[in-house]
């Protein structure tokens, strides 16, 4: 089954992660809420191609949870900014960090 089939199924998880189930816009979702805006930042801090990055932020445009907006500062590029439908997904994301956190902590190797 593709993603794209789950876009009518019954279940609202299945729709819910339709749009927003794969790790590569997760990530783009955190650097929003984070502050984060630009398609290099995106690109940077995910470690997703250049090629990902462009289609998740795409289609995060056309659910409607990003906004593409011209830049500030006049340049041609865009940043793209939280909708409110994007805002609401705040409290997902902190529960998947708090669990993140507590499940999977960091393992880091004993200094000898």
């Amino acid at each position: 089954m593709k993603w794209t089939d789950l876009d009518e199924n019954w279940c609202p998880i299945a729709r819910t992660l339709s749009v927003v189930g794969d790790r590569w816009t997760m990530l783009i979702l955190r650097d929003c809420f984070q502050g984060l805006s630009r398609f290099d930042q995106f690109v940077q801090s995910t470690g997703a191609t250049r090629h990902v990055v462009a289609g998740r932020l795409k289609r995060l445009v056309e659910a409607d949870i990003l906004d593409k907006r011209p830049q500030a500062t006049g340049l041609k590029r865009c940043e793209y900014v939280l909708t409110d439908k994007g805002k609401e997904l705040e409290p997902a994301l902190r529960v998947l960090f708090d669990w993140g956190k507590k499940h999977l902590p960091i393992r880091r190797p004993t200094k000898t």
